[in-house]
């Protein structure tokens, strides 16, 4: 190895850490990180342990929803993004009203396991259909848009296996928790619920940032965009500094 060789492993080391730290970042802003995990887990958690405890579907669900709010309020508080705990508090709702209608209390659950499928089947089909469902949702948190269509097939092959990746694990997890739903009591079905909130998520998470931070670099649109804006700015500026030259040269024959 040349002392030139060394520099530039180097350098390419260092951009692909800059890369993995990016591609890290933004799906922590995609998916809400910690606090979003802690805020989907802890309405189902109370309403199951109150049931558990005192088998009253009205307090549980009222338990859940308050909570659901709250955490709504703190993030106002703190103005914080809120579409993770407004997703939360739609979610609850649902499921309080549906199961408040029935009268049966595993209907809490019921909306949520829907979602949890349909969302799993969505993964799967708009990935047949050559648009990953991953690469919508992370395409604009990575400043790339739609870019990766057309542009990028390496980083589009990469959601591709993402999508993939979180539609089988989504319905691995419906495969679970649908026969529960059937054939398990209501205390039985929640805390397994509670069980699988977490981990089928990381493991989608875990993945996804495997493919991505070995897939191209994304495309930034907005810079290309800021960048044409400029070089047309500055096309103007000398096109009209051009035309002021030989206004003034004409003026200076005439005289």
């Amino acid at each position: 190895m040349t002392s030139l060789d060394k520099p530039t492993e180097d350098t390419t080391a260092d951009a692909e850490q800059d890369s993995r730290a990016v591609t890290e970042a933004a799906l922590f802003e995609a998916f809400g990180g910690v606090r979003g995990m802690i805020e989907t887990v802890l309405p189902g958690l109370l309403f199951v342990t109150i049931y558990t405890i005192n088998k009253d579907l009205h307090q549980s669900a009222i338990a859940a929803l308050a909570v659901s709010l709250l955490l709504v309020v703190v993030r106002l508080v703190m103005r914080d993004t809120i579409k993770h705990a407004f997703s939360g508090v739609f979610g609850v709702a649902f499921g309080v009203v549906f199961a408040m209608m029935t009268g049966n209390a595993k209907d809490f659950y019921l909306p949520g396991m829907l979602y949890t499928l349909g969302l799993g089947l969505a993964y799967i089909i708009t990935t047949l259909s050559g648009v990953p469902l991953i690469g919508l949702i992370l395409g604009p948190v990575f400043k790339e848009n739609l870019s990766w269509r057309t542009r990028n097939p390496g980083r589009k092959k990469a959601y591709a296996k993402a999508s993939y990746a979180w539609g089988l694990i989504l319905l691995a997890k419906c495969a679970i928790l649908f026969p529960l739903y059937w054939w398990a009591d209501t205390t039985q079905l929640g805390w397994v619920l509670v069980a699988l909130k977490i981990p089928p998520f990381l493991l989608a998470v875990w993945l996804t940032w495997v493919f991505l931070a070995k897939a191209p670099a994304p495309i930034d649109v907005f810079a290309e965009m800021e960048a044409a804006e400029k070089a047309e700015e500055e096309r103007k500026a000398a096109l009209a500094a051009e035309d002021g030259e030989t206004a003034g040269g004409r003026h200076r024959r005439e005289a």
